[in-house]
């Protein structure tokens, strides 16, 4: 026995549809039963606003099945079913995707330094600056203290940006060979 050829998709009780369409077009249908529709995809989502996005949803779907469609004074039913259908996918999809662990997703933070660790440092930096010539100690403290860019520390130096440049560097190349700055490293 062969199975019977698809027939359409929301067809009524009878085979034969009597009378005229009761919504000649998709847009009369959306614009007569949208508010009840509306209501309805309401009371399957918490959020006004996914209530919206599934019944545009169901309407695309009752859309795309409009010409196949025999009978007409069904199609509440035909759009409820795919308001529902649509949402249980919905909550299944999102099943999937969401699942519950023992280790956070998130990587650790980094670890806070400890204050005293940091005043230290601080203290040996500041140190390992005033041993600097006074020149260089005043290019460095203007450009790393104060944030100063080369040409503000050469203008407050009265010097040329290459002087302060070069003496910068000096400066930089001794505070890295500072005996008492290695452990930093």
């Amino acid at each position: 026995m062969t199975p019977p050829p698809p027939g359409p998709v929301c067809a009524g009780a009878s085979t034969v549809a009597t009378g005229p369409a009761p919504y000649p077009s998709f847009t009369s249908y959306v614009r007569a039963r949208g508010p009840v529709l509306l209501r309805t995809a309401r009371s399957l989502t918490a959020n006004p606003c996914d209530a919206e996005d599934l019944l545009q949803t169901a309407l695309t779907k009752t859309f795309v099945a409009w010409e196949r469609i025999e009978d007409h004074r069904a199609l509440d039913g035909y759009v409820r079913r795919a308001l529902l259908n649509t949402r249980t996918s919905q909550w299944r999809k999102r099943k999937v995707d969401e699942f519950a662990c023992e280790d956070l997703p998130e990587p650790a933070g980094l670890p806070v330094p400890d204050p005293a660790e940091r005043q230290v440092l601080h203290d040996a930096m500041w140190r390992a600056v005033m041993r600097l010539p006074e020149r260089q100690r005043q290019m460095v403290v203007l450009r790393y203290y104060e944030d100063l860019s080369e040409a503000q520390t050469a203008e407050v130096l009265g010097v040329s940006v290459g002087t302060v440049k070069s003496a910068v560097s000096r400066a930089l190349g001794k505070l890295r060979e500072d005996p008492e700055l290695v452990p930093v490293r």
